[in-house]
């Protein structure tokens, strides 16, 4: 009787480039804190604190791409995040540094668009989306960037619109490769900045991962009108779940709208009584900033909703579902919290998984309708059901559980030093046939094979 299997072997990125990150020794893709990743469908990034490498493993031909970036020594700057950007017809490699700069670089190694964000340490990248539909009444696509207490988010359309404009100039069909440099290098130098909405969420302390949920309504006695409103959830070491509105703009609420008018005109009284009587003192010379210096953006209105305190418990990792009304939050004593984004309710607990990681997957679950007919049939959305694949290494397994409250439908052993990834979200994925689902990978370190978990129950 033949051996069922629940992984589908893919490839193998075992190279001697590898060698640079720490390949060799047991355990060496979970046990480095500095080591990064990030999964395609075909190919991976992982990097160390300075050197970011491309690796496929559909394409054995192709070799990797290393990409260093350009660092402050001054600062002791390192690559602190990575992640793909994926649109239709472009892809791009995104790191965070821990100066807080974004660094966007394509395919071939060029570096795109360099920007400061933010003083402080980019925690994660996270690209989401969701579509208009029966249960969404609206759609939103956005890349964020994390730090302790502050997100940073960018609209999709935006970075689109930059990547296509740098991808016409710097690379069309027919120029010699001379001028191609010279035009990225034009581009690299322009001074582009990408406009962002900047948020402070460090109200019940600094945070270690968060996420912006989805639009929410505005709150009561607001002004109606056409900005948006934001829900985002952050764990951390003082607050184990805390979740904040977020206001796209820098509006006030009817008391701080009255206060804007009021507060300005007395200052502004104040200081034209205070020149009266200071004129014949001499002013004390200011030292302008310097140029290299660059202000961080002021930050919009982020109003607390609730928190969770439960010391001495610490939120660790946050995963949010497709449609961002779920999260899976793991913390310091073993236990994993599945959260409702949109009552702000925890409604499920798992315990005893220490060091565990959790993705959102989805499985067929209505095989028999396929198998039943005699045509081809492709699975739709309807077909599959939402699941939670928790990776214990300890234990050295990975279960996969049905959302919200369903059973646990697989447990798949898997080998030390293994590590679970997931592509990101797709820039302008199209709502029509064949339906992609929402899959698992699982690297191991030690082989270097790269695996996705079958999603047929």
């Amino acid at each position: 009787m033949r051996r069922r299997s629940y992984k589908k072997e893919l490839g193998c990125i075992a190279c001697k480039e590898l060698g640079e990150l720490g390949a060799g020794k047991p355990g060496w893709v979970v046990d480095n804190p500095n080591l990064l990743s990030a999964i395609d469908t075909h190919s991976i990034l992982l990097a160390n604190r300075s050197t970011i490498l491309l690796l496929s493993w559909s394409d054995s031909h192709q070799s990797p791409l290393r990409i260093r970036p350009d660092l402050s020594p001054i600062d002791a700057e390192f690559i602190s995040a990575v992640e793909w950007l994926v649109f239709d017809d472009i892809r791009v490699i995104v790191a965070g540094t821990s100066s807080g700069y974004l660094l966007i670089y394509s395919l071939r190694a060029e570096l795109i668009h360099k920007q400061m964000i933010y003083p402080g340490r980019v925690l994660k990248l996270r690209v989401r989306g969701t579509k208009k539909d029966l249960i969404q009444d609206s759609s939103s696509e956005e890349f964020c960037l994390i730090m302790p207490g502050v997100i940073a988010r960018f609209d999709g359309s935006v970075v689109q619109n930059m990547l296509q404009k740098w991808f016409e100039d710097a690379h069309p069909q027919f120029q010699n490769q001379k001028q191609k440099n010279q035009d990225s290098e034009d581009f690299e130098n322009s001074p582009v900045k990408l406009p962002f909405q900047l948020w402070n969420i460090g109200k019940y302390g600094t945070c270690a991962d968060a996420a912006i949920t989805g639009i929410m309504p505005p709150p009561l006695m607001e002004y109606q009108s056409s900005q948006r409103y934001y829900c985002a959830v952050a764990v951390g070491d003082d607050a184990v779940i805390s979740a904040y509105r977020l206001s796209e703009d820098k509006g006030r609420s009817l008391v701080g709208a009255i206060l804007s008018k009021v507060v300005p005109a007395t200052f502004s009284t104040i200081a034209s009584f205070s020149k009266l009587i200071w004129r014949s003192e001499k002013t004390s010379p200011q030292k302008s900033p310097k140029k290299s210096e660059e202000k961080p953006q002021p930050f919009a209105r982020a109003s607390p909703l609730t928190c969770i305190k439960d010391h001495p418990r610490k939120g660790e990792k946050l995963t949010l579902s497709p449609s961002g009304t779920l999260a899976a939050i793991t913390d310091s004593l073993g236990r994993i919290l599945l959260l409702d984004t949109q009552a702000l309710v925890v409604v499920r607990l798992w315990k005893g998984y220490r060091d565990a990681s959790c993705l959102f997957m989805e499985m067929l679950v209505n095989k028999d309708t396929a198998s039943s007919s005699s045509t081809y049939y492709e699975p739709m959305k309807s077909d599959y059901c939402l699941c939670l694949a928790i990776h214990a290494p300890r234990k050295g397994i990975i279960e996969i559980w049905q959302m919200r409250t369903g059973p646990r439908l697989r447990t798949i052993t898997c080998a030390k030093g293994s590590k679970m990834l997931q592509p990101s979200y797709r820039f302008g994925a199209s709502m029509s046939s064949p339906y992609v689902p929402l899959e698992v990978f699982l690297l191991n370190g030690d082989s270097g094979q790269i695996s996705v978990l079958n999603r047929n129950l």
